[in-house]
């Protein structure tokens, strides 16, 4: 049966959907993107909002009998203000709340508590002004400093967009020397020489790659193939070709071509559109190009 499909052997275990790195730009997306989409949406997050037990059976304490455990983690909502912040984790949680005791349980979310603070970072020499959670600063504090919080922590747990691009900034900021501190040479030394080992576990692609949300992944994909296959319009290519078949046919408008320019199919100097304004607007006497020019005035 597996020979007569097209899938082959891989119908057997069911048929696979597609992903999102399996077909259309996703695929050609580079494998440093994906390690971080791995670390950032596919790894297990630390547990945040429950206290997960060690043991897998437990005994209940009304029944005395015996029973597996269950760590589920929950279902967690990470909103648009989310990514504008730094909340350590945390996000929204939806459920269900018993209000009375006579009446249906009703709908209800739990938003953590937030504050406006100021974090600095010393890899770039900035104060910012951020929202965060009691939770964010407890780390923060646990870390010994605001850089040690992003570095330290996996894409997972920290899951801000802002958080993993502030990360990228400070590792490309690691890998070009802390040019913010140039101006105190003892200091930077310093910070390099605290910083610098988290640098082993990237790459210089990887780094580049870090942070970026898929959108955004596709869209500098996107530059760099129209940067690296540059399109030339048409009407460019076509007046070159019709430049040379002039001067090939010793048309004395076209003028004639240097050979010490070599010049490519995708790079034309002025003297050729020169050239051609010039049998344009030649008179029609003169010029048999008038005679076949459809739109050209006639003479009456």
């Amino acid at each position: 049966m597996a020979h007569a499909t097209p899938q082959g052997v891989k119908l057997l275990n069911g048929f696979k959907r597609p992903g999102r790195f399996d077909k259309g730009l996703g695929a050609q997306l580079p494998e440093a993107y994906k390690k971080f989409w791995r670390e950032w949406k596919l790894t297990k997050p630390a547990a945040v909002h429950y206290i997960p037990k060690e043991s897998e059976w437990e005994r209940d304490e009304v029944t005395n009998a015996i029973k597996p455990v269950q760590s589920i983690p929950f279902p967690l909502i990470d909103t648009p203000e989310s990514h504008q912040g730094i909340w350590g984790g945390e996000a929204v949680i939806k459920g269900f709340q018993k209000r009375h005791p006579t009446k249906r349980r009703v709908p209800h979310f739990w938003v953590p508590t937030l504050r406006r603070s100021v974090v600095h970072s010393q890899v770039l020499n900035e104060y910012m002004s951020v929202v965060v959670t009691e939770r964010t600063l407890e780390q923060i504090h646990e870390c010994h400093g605001f850089d040690h919080y992003l570095l330290k922590n996996l894409a997972c747990d920290l899951r801000s967009a802002l958080a993993l691009k502030l990360k990228r900034k400070i590792l490309k900021s690691l890998q070009m020397g802390c040019p913010a501190l140039t101006a105190e040479p003892n200091h930077q030394s310093e910070v390099l020489k605290e910083y610098s080992p988290y640098l082993a576990s990237y790459t210089s692609e990887e780094i580049d790659w870090y942070g970026h949300t898929y959108l955004e992944a596709i869209r500098k994909l996107q530059i760099q193939l129209r940067a690296a296959e540059k399109v030339v319009p048409h009407k460019v290519e076509f007046r070159s070709k019709l430049i040379e078949r002039l001067r090939e046919a010793g048309i004395a408008e076209a003028g004639k071509k240097d050979p010490r320019d070599s010049v490519s199919p995708g790079d034309h100097s002025d003297a050729d559109i020169d050239a051609l304004t010039k049998l344009e607007s030649s008179t029609p006497s003169s010029s048999w190009l008038s005679k076949i020019n459809p739109f050209g005035k006639k003479e009456t």
